[in-house]
């Protein structure tokens, strides 16, 4: 166990963005089958389940609550910062009055009074991040908030963030392919904030067997996903959230708790990690969903 604020949790939890319809826009093709999945996580000792009101919208909130309320022993993250006009679309509004009606959607979403850990999706340019954090820390007042979050932040970020709220936990890509925030999460193992890493799988590049991934994997009588997510939990501060649709990944990933990576596996990681056409591609697909997001905003 580790701790999100005061909150004891597992650090293998489940991102639910992927229990919606292609382009994370309307239903799943099978939502009860969405449902089975998110029991069987928590009857397999999932405690940590990430949600956000744009996956949908509304779609993995409501699939969440439909599965697992009243919630008991279950961390149940949303957030709030985006608006969506269809599928692939994502628009930043992190003003204050959105952030309110976002929080309180949610709420009636998932049946909840307060909400454990709310996180701000992302940092609008157009709005300060002082501002749009001076939303939740009235709502955190007004009782329906217990933590506060963020995600998607530099360290700079960060900082500006903590001057506002306490901050418990910060949700940022990171991976064997996108170690961009590691100085993020150094920071965040200094001040003992909780550091929530999404696409720990490099959205599925890393569940393939290749490379020194294959080789680290075959050692240690595990999965390649296994390994990327052992790599990914060496730091305490770390938790992560796989997303599937598919039991049999569910049970594989849950498969690195208690894997443990020795220093020449690191190291065999670190020389070769992962065929640099994966990186690549990996990286053009950010580069275009960032893209489509400053297009949105252009306009």
């Amino acid at each position: 166990m580790s701790r999100i604020g005061d909150l004891d949790v597992p650090r293998l939890g489940l991102g639910t963005m992927a229990l919606t319809g292609r382009g994370t826009w309307g239903d799943p093709a099978d939502p009860a089958a969405a449902r089975a999945l998110l029991r069987r996580a928590a009857e397999l000792g999932v405690r940590l389940f990430d949600t956000a009101d744009s996956y949908g919208p509304e779609t993995a909130e409501r699939l969440v609550r439909e599965a697992l309320h009243p919630y008991d022993g279950l961390l149940v993250a949303t957030k709030g910062g985006f608006r969506r006009h269809g599928p692939h679309e994502w628009e930043a509004d992190c003003r204050a009055e959105s952030l309110r009606a976002a929080c309180e959607g949610s709420l009636r979403r998932l049946g909840l009074e307060r909400i454990d850990l709310y996180q701000l999706h992302l940092v609008d340019p157009r709005v300060p991040v002082e501002e749009s954090l001076g939303a939740l820390v009235e709502l955190q007042r007004e009782g329906k908030i217990r933590h506060i979050g963020v995600c998607n932040v530099d360290e700079g970020q960060l900082e500006r963030a903590n001057v506002v709220a306490p901050i418990v936990s910060v949700q940022n890509r990171y991976s064997l392919v996108q170690q961009g925030s590691r100085s993020v999460l150094d920071r965040c193992e200094r001040d003992g904030v909780a550091f929530i890493a999404w696409a720990p799988l490099g959205k599925g590049f890393l569940a393939a067997p290749s490379g020194a991934l294959a080789s680290v994997a075959e050692r240690h009588g595990a999965t390649p996903a296994q390994v990327s997510l052992a790599w990914v939990l060496r730091s305490p501060a770390v938790f992560a959230i796989p997303g599937t649709v598919s039991s049999t990944h569910l049970e594989e990933n849950l498969g690195a708790r208690g894997l443990e990576l020795m220093d020449e596996d690191v190291a065999e990681l670190a020389s070769e990690g992962f065929p640099a056409y994966r990186a690549r591609r990996f990286a053009r697909m950010a580069r275009a969903r960032a893209g489509r997001v400053k297009a949105r905003l252009r306009r």
